[in-house]
């Protein structure tokens, strides 16, 4: 498996039977993303919302790549009004992609469609579980503040694996709540994302592992720069 970070919440996950799903592909505008949107490819993209910063490329990457789409029901609509296949989904709600089980959890953040003229209602924010081949799970949180439902339903049901997690403050948690979420859900790993693409989210990414070593000085904090891959 491999996780690729191309900065603020875009990620790419390469699963063991190369299943390529592309999570919130903010590339072409996102100024700490250093690889072109033609050089991304996709089998399934992920969407949280329907931010520009976060909705991106989707459209342009899915078209060349045939690629399917995953978003809560309101932004699958809009998404096949435009002609993409979608599959839509809400709270609690799974589907498979091949051997990959995807899994729509809550996020406490809005979610309209803001990069038209006139923006339109996109629905309800949300996060990914992710389950693997191997059964091996990926939370990524999206954009969110602390909620209780981090320990007791995504911590203590799901049990992710690893959590990928926003922490720039203004618009989703910051580094201190952020640190009490990965200790709320107890993963292996947390991966820290949403912060230094703008001034106005800038944050010390060592700060971050020092308040999560703090709290639970189990798990292991990854930091990747933007283009940068891990691998399990």
């Amino acid at each position: 498996m491999e996780i690729r970070w191309f900065g603020h919440s875009a990620f790419e996950i390469v699963s063991e039977e190369n299943l390529k799903i592309l999570i919130d592909p903010f590339i072409s505008n996102n100024p700490s993303c250093q690889v072109a949107v033609e050089d991304i490819g996709a089998d399934v993209i992920l969407l949280t919302h329907g931010h520009a910063d976060h909705f991106g490329d989707a459209m342009e990457i899915a078209d060349r790549n045939n690629a399917l789409l995953i978003a809560n029901h309101e932004l699958s609509i809009f998404l096949a009004q435009q002609g993409f296949e979608t599959l839509g989904m809400n709270t609690g709600g799974s589907c498979m992609v091949q051997n990959v089980k995807i899994t729509m959890v809550d996020a406490q953040h809005s979610s309209d469609i803001d990069f038209m003229e006139e923006v339109a209602p996109g629905g309800s924010a949300a996060g990914f579980i992710i389950q693997l081949e191997n059964g091996y799970r990926i939370y990524h949180a999206g954009d969110t503040g602390l909620f209780g439902d981090m320990k007791q339903v995504i911590g203590e049901i799901f049990k992710p694996d690893m959590a990928i997690l926003p922490m720039g403050d203004r618009f989703t948690m910051d580094p201190e709540a952020a640190s009490i979420a990965a200790q709320w859900i107890y993963p292996q790993k947390v991966i820290p994302m949403h912060y230094n693409t703008f001034p106005i989210i800038q944050q010390d990414p060592d700060h971050f592992v020092e308040l999560v070593k703090s709290k639970s000085p189990e798990i292991d904090v990854v930091i990747l720069k933007p283009g940068q891959t891990y691998q399990e």
